[in-house]
């Protein structure tokens, strides 16, 4: 058991886009004194030793000891605190997972927590639970949506007494509702062979899977489409915005018209938020006149901003496609990438009962959570309005 090995199971499942896309998961390996977690906003396709952040356990441990202000901001604040000061020496320039105190938590040498669209097409279901329950025969732990961070850990820690109490075992597999899957175990080769297991069980039972095949960079009236955007983009947000565009057919079956676009018209997941938008942005509009999709773009937009606060990271136009839309050309895409995993997850999702939409509290939250403005800036840095490609 090693770091070695750490950094080995990381790279396996960051590079995998069926597992992890962007910045979202995170991986540990712990012993007796020291965690090594993931950093926060950092890739794990691209990740090295100094990825990880190494974290003193007795400090992260005394956090428990701790009593917390009710108000959201202050506590998270409060906490982030206090995990800072849990850092080894050399450490400082880090910024530990916001899942740290989580994965300190779990009895296991090594914790890989993904985002795979099979697994939530269970966890982002009305039956999930449910059927969670059947397709694991109870050796899994189900977590009810929760604000991430320490109201999750602190969650998840309870219904763990509970669950060892009933069962006499920790759980080595926690689903957590509208969110992903924490994957526990002693030796990266049980992390692996407990996830193929894991996967091989959900798609036994999806009666339709996703087809995202024939994809277009461009079609149609979408070169009309992208001045559009990023003229509004740049006048609502100022400075430089890149709009990107994507059909294929898993595309062209949600964009048909307002009823087919309903399973990915919120937010499924925190990763969802953070990379492609809660609310993307549904223009019905003809093609065929470029003053009238112009008109129709900025009518909804001029409503989106003024009903949201936000301007939208999606842009749908029915019959057409999606545009993705960021403060550079990988923002964009990033956003283009996460709406077609939320399109993936809401067709698995119909074999457990249909989507089931993040509540509008939990969106608001991360919506306005600073740890989720930092990942963003850490993955896809920001300056003046442009990403910064060069890391």
């Amino acid at each position: 058991m090693s770091v070695k090995d750490l950094i080995a199971i990381s790279k396996y499942y960051g590079s995998n886009p069926e597992y992890i896309i962007a910045g979202g998961g995170n991986t540990s390996f712990k012993n007796d004194e020291t965690l090594y977690i993931k950093g926060s906003g950092t890739s794990l396709a691209d990740c090295t030793e100094d990825t990880f952040v190494k974290m003193n356990r007795q400090v992260l441990a005394k956090i428990w000891e701790k009593e917390y202000p009710q108000d959201p901001d202050e506590r998270e604040s409060a906490v982030l605190a206090d995990m800072m000061a849990a850092k080894k020496k050399g450490e400082e320039h880090k910024r530990p997972s916001v899942e740290t105190l989580l994965h300190d938590l779990l009895p296991f040498a090594y914790v890989v927590h993904t985002h795979p669209s099979l697994v939530n097409g269970l966890t982002c279901s009305k039956e999930g639970a449910e059927a969670a329950e059947k397709i694991f025969e109870g050796k899994t732990l189900w977590i009810p949506s929760v604000n991430p961070g320490y109201i999750l850990s602190l969650t998840i820690k309870k219904a763990m007494v509970d669950y060892a109490a009933l069962k006499g075992e920790v759980p080595s597999i926690i689903l957590l509702q509208n969110h992903g899957i924490f994957v526990g175990a002693n030796t990266s080769e049980r992390i692996t062979e407990l996830y193929s297991r894991i996967m091989e069980r959900i798609e036994s039972y999806i009666t339709r899977k996703p087809d995202l095949s024939g994809e277009q960079s461009s079609w149609g009236a979408s070169t009309k489409v992208i001045p559009i955007l990023e003229e509004l983009a740049e006048m609502s947000g100022g400075g430089r915005y890149h709009v990107k565009f994507r059909r294929n057919a898993g595309i062209v079956s949600v964009v048909k018209d307002r009823p087919s676009f309903f399973p990915v018209s919120s937010a499924l997941s925190p990763d969802h938020i953070v990379y492609a938008g809660s609310d993307p942005l549904f223009v019905e509009s003809s093609t065929e006149d470029e003053k009238q999709i112009a008109a129709d773009i900025k009518a909804a937009w001029d409503h989106h901003l003024e009903s949201t606060g936000r301007m939208p990271k999606i842009a749908a136009i029915k019959a057409l496609g999606i545009f993705g839309i960021g403060a550079g050309e990988k923002a964009a895409d990033l956003a283009l990438d996460l709406f077609c995993d939320a399109v993936k997850v809401a067709v698995y999702a119909e074999s457990f009962g249909g989507v089931q939409f993040m509540p509008e509290d939990q969106i608001d939250f991360i919506n306005n959570w600073e740890v989720e403005r930092y990942r963003t800036n850490v993955s896809i840095p920001i300056t003046k309005g442009v990403v910064n490609e060069s890391l």
